[in-house]
């Protein structure tokens, strides 16, 4: 059972998750031969304050 994870900043919209997982379960499936009924897509919304990229934090601009 394929489990894929995604960590993006939080604030995409409910329509925005569906298609991703939706394209993301696509993808899958083509390329691994696993049913769509086995694969996993779990997003992590991570608010930009927990989140930093050369020890700047997102939500500093």
């Amino acid at each position: 059972m394929p489990s894929i994870h995604v960590y993006m900043h939080e604030g995409r919209t409910i329509e925005q998750k569906k298609g991703l997982a939706e394209d993301i379960t696509a993808a899958v499936v083509k390329n691994t031969g696993a049913p769509a009924e086995a694969t996993e897509v779990i997003i992590h919304d991570v608010p930009r304050t927990n989140w930093a990229t050369a020890g700047k934090l997102a939500s500093e601009g």
